[in-house]
């Protein structure tokens, strides 16, 4: 497990912030021991919060507003900002740290009734579309009849899809280059070479790119720029603006940072969060229709 500078063991993510709350898991919803197929519900964090790995015997969808949820799984680091979710299927042990006042989603899905379809084995980023959204907003209702609730809850899984993008960080796991994994986590503005790494840690430049490339199919410039990425959208989501982000991460100048966001993500910063605003104005409608068809 990663560590961070204070030494505090972390799920594999960033140096924990002052005043974190460290919670043992996500408590399911009581409904969740009831017959239905699906269950979801809403909290807010007043403080930064951090669950240590756990797992839950139902299949579980997360996903937030106005902040971003940073998940570790096994090798990976997934971070699931706006207008995306992350299905964690049962019995994978993960952890989680949720940013300060962020709505965090979840729904949870009972094993044995979710078609096959959706009996992924590894977490998958899911594409939190308006209507999905929606619907499982309409099931957290305690107020649904069994008919209305089976028709949203077929819905859902009509909608339900893999997003195009599956953005996680690859974790090496290998002894020869961890101290670099652990720094850049620690401090993502480190902006040491592979040259000065290579110098510090006694091997070759050589070792250290292949060790890279075997152990996340990237080169080490290139797992740099997705581990800042990943930072971006925690910082971006909390309200820093561009050029505090840029200079946060180590880039000389916002134009720098900006074109490294779009190699990665396909996008400008703007342009994907203006995509996340947009789909937030389209989940404010709700999905009557389904209980009344």
């Amino acid at each position: 497990m990663v560590r961070s500078s204070r030494g505090e063991p972390s799920p594999g993510m960033w140096r924990r912030e002052a005043g974190t709350v460290v919670r043992r898991a996500v408590a399911l919803p009581e409904q969740a021991e009831s017959p239905f197929v699906i269950s979801s519900g809403v909290r807010i964090p007043r403080v930064p919060t951090e669950w240590a790995p756990h797992s839950h015997p139902s299949h579980e969808l997360v996903w937030v507003r106005g902040g971003t949820l940073t998940s570790r799984v096994d090798d990976r680091v997934f971070t699931v900002s706006e207008g995306y979710g992350l299905w964690m299927p049962a019995g994978v042990v993960h952890g989680g740290r949720a940013t300060v006042g962020a709505e965090f989603h979840d729904a949870f899905f009972a094993p044995d009734r979710t078609p096959f379809a959706f009996a992924f084995e590894e977490p998958k980023a899911i594409a939190m579309t308006p209507l999905l959204e929606s619907l499982l907003t309409h099931l957290s209702r305690t107020d649904l009849d069994a008919g209305a609730r089976a028709r949203a809850e077929s819905v859902v899984f009509d909608v339900l899809q893999p997003a195009e993008r599956q953005f996680a960080l690859p974790l090496p796991g290998d002894p020869r280059i961890d101290a670099i994994a652990e720094a850049l986590l620690d401090d993502p503005a480190d902006c040491r070479s592979l040259e000065e790494w290579a110098r510090s840690l006694g091997i070759s430049e050589r070792t250290i790119t292949r060790a890279f490339r075997h152990a996340t199919g990237l080169s080490f410039a290139q797992w740099r720029q997705v581990l800042r990425v990943h930072r971006a959208l925690t910082l971006l989501s909390e309200g820093f603006d561009v050029m505090t982000v840029s200079e946060t991460l180590g880039y000389a100048q916002p134009s720098s940072f900006i074109a490294a966001f779009r190699r990665v993500m396909g996008t400008t910063p703007g342009a994907f969060f203006d995509a996340a605003d947009g789909t937030r104005e389209g989940v404010r409608n709700p999905v009557s229709h389904v209980q009344n068809s």
